[in-house]
């Protein structure tokens, strides 16, 4: 048999296993926000330890994870090496959104159902910590002569930007790998993603009775101003194209507002978050100039209100670096393959960790076991699930490019 073959048959036999151990990962709850994520990284390391990984395990101060909103946080790095040369980091989350309402399965019973698993986090990307463990698990039972290492980097902050999770192994110095692959879809290796930018506008008016409103500044009537002027400019983005495939046009959302303490009083004060998804091309700085001039535009016509803009986040684009291309070719062509199709390499208008890498000169790609689409997963939506096809063949994917990289 050939290396390949091995390593295939190595994951069909040892199949099962791999479904059970995404099922015991996706039994406990990783919501952020509340963003209470360190048990679930106990739980990992417990699993991981049973086929022979130590895990270690990197709390972030709980001074400075509170400061960001959540309540826990504990990083994993599991270090496998086998020889001189290039180390090679794979990279998933463990924090995901709340499941939300409309659930035909429990988002955190990990039911296998038709060939598919669901749960929440099923396909991002708890699913990548299986396929990435299984996938080394299959590399080593090779019991090959290899060069250089492999790291699992599991990490607990991609829901609020990555900042306390693969930018605090990073800026802390605690790993420094020369390639890396984050969780992605099985059916296209993404090179390049969007940025965002989120902002939280408080709009201050003056309470007021709403029998004499005049003697009042309703500081919703001048959010609607605000809102109204930011959504118009969603007409303009479309007009703004990026180059890079899978990747379209700027767009701004307005995901969560708040405000007023009851129907008979005018409202003082309205708070909404802005979310700004920006392509490769755009320079962050001019994006958050141009949306506090909308902004101040919008306000300004609303005779006594005043706005306070707080930036929140702001995760850069990525684009390609050079050195992702051993990885990009050895993905397509496994995936090819094993999937019966080409693997394009493109961009995806999320954002995700994997720019944190980027900006410390380490070239990565998103991939990993998932469908076609965000929309097919049902990611960040009721009913969440994984094809266990996609699963098994993406780990074989990810095992056969591991043994190319490290001879």
């Amino acid at each position: 048999m050939t290396a390949y073959a091995t390593l295939d048959a190595w994951i069909d036999a040892h199949f099962d296993e791999e479904v059970r151990f995404l099922q015991e990962l996706v039994r406990v709850p990783t919501d952020t926000p509340p963003g209470n994520n360190a048990p679930h990284a106990e739980r990992t390391a417990e699993l991981l330890k049973a086929f022979g990984f130590e895990a270690e395990k990197y709390p972030v101060p709980r001074a400075e994870v509170q400061a960001y909103g959540l309540e826990s946080i504990t990083n994993l790095i599991v270090r496998r090496k086998y020889g001189e040369g290039r180390t090679i980091a794979l990279n998933a989350h463990g924090d995901v959104v709340p499941p939300g309402e409309g659930w035909s399965h429990d988002p955190y019973g990990g039911e296998i159902v038709d060939g598919k698993i669901y749960g929440r986090a099923t396909a991002v990307s708890k699913g990548d910590f299986a396929s990435f463990s299984f996938a080394v698990r299959a590399l080593e039972s090779l019991q090959a002569q290899l060069k250089g290492a492999v790291e699992l980097h599991f990490t607990y902050d991609e829901e609020f930007g990555g900042e306390m999770g693969p930018g605090w192994l990073l800026k802390n110095k605690l790993t420094q790998p020369d390639l890396m692959m984050a969780a992605g879809f099985s059916y296209e290796v993404v090179t390049a993603h969007n940025g965002c930018l989120q902002m939280e506008v408080t709009v201050h008016g003056k309470m007021a009775h709403a029998a004499i409103p005049d003697t009042g500044v309703d500081a919703l009537q001048g959010a609607v101003a605000i809102l109204n002027a930011l959504y118009a400019q969603n007409a303009l983005y479309k007009k703004v194209t990026s180059d890079v495939a899978g990747i379209q046009h700027p767009y701004l959302n307005v995901g969560r507002i708040e405000g007023g303490t009851n129907t008979n009083v005018v409202p003082g004060k309205v708070v909404f978050k802005l979310d700004r998804r920006m392509i490769p091309e755009e320079n962050p700085v001019e994006v958050e100039k141009s949306i506090r001039q909308v902004i101040a535009d919008a306000a300004a016509q609303c005779k006594g209100i005043t706005v306070d803009i707080k930036r929140i986040l702001l995760a850069n684009s990525m684009r390609p670096l050079a050195g992702n291309k051993p990885l990009v070719d050895a993905i397509q062509k496994h995936g090819e393959q094993l999937f019966g199709q080409p693997i394009p390499a493109m961009g995806t208008p999320l954002y995700t960790d994997v720019r944190l890498y980027g900006e410390a000169g380490i070239p990565g790609v998103i991939y990993g076991s998932g469908p076609r689409s965000v929309l097919e997963s049902h990611a960040k939506r009721a009913d969440e699930r994984l094809d266990l096809a996609d699963l098994r063949k993406a780990t074989k994917v990810v095992a056969r490019v591991l043994y190319d990289l490290l001879q």
